[in-house]
């Protein structure tokens, strides 16, 4: 990470909700998800959110170089339809080297859908790909 990426830096991120972001596109093959409501899934919000910090992190990463989801302590307190707009504010709460701390909070077009605190772990990406291929081929 560069030395630029800093305590207090926010990102606003939106993102309009299609079809295939709720609950049953989580695991198509999974019958209790198929039964399940269409409304923005608490997977995807995951995803969201970390994309979000991930865009905010973008300009302060050195080539090669990126961030991993470490911990992750959101609440879901809204169902969001197909069609709405999210918005999701990240604001970094602390960079301890190679970790940063974010706080965020996410809106559909009528309620917050979600608060909490993530951690990102910033990784060199040929490293962490080469320790991967190490472990799937099954050695340490």
């Amino acid at each position: 990470m560069k030395d630029t990426m800093k305590e207090g830096l926010e990102y606003t991120h939106r993102y309009r909700i299609p079809e295939n972001k709720t609950v049953p596109y989580i695991y198509p093959e999974a019958k209790v998800y198929q039964e399940m409501p269409k409304v923005f899934a608490t997977g995807f919000m995951v995803a969201l959110i970390e994309w979000a910090c991930l865009e905010a992190m973008a300009p302060h990463m050195e080539p090669g170089h990126g961030s991993v989801g470490t911990l992750i302590n959101l609440t879901h307190s809204a169902a969001t339809p197909p069609g709405m707009e999210v918005t999701v504010h990240v604001r970094c709460t602390k960079v301890d080297g190679q970790r940063t701390s974010w706080e965020i909070e996410a809106k559909d077009e009528v309620d917050v859908i979600s608060k909490g605190t993530l951690e990102r772990f910033s990784i060199d990406f040929a490293r962490f790909n080469a320790r991967m291929a190490k472990k799937a081929a099954g050695s340490k």
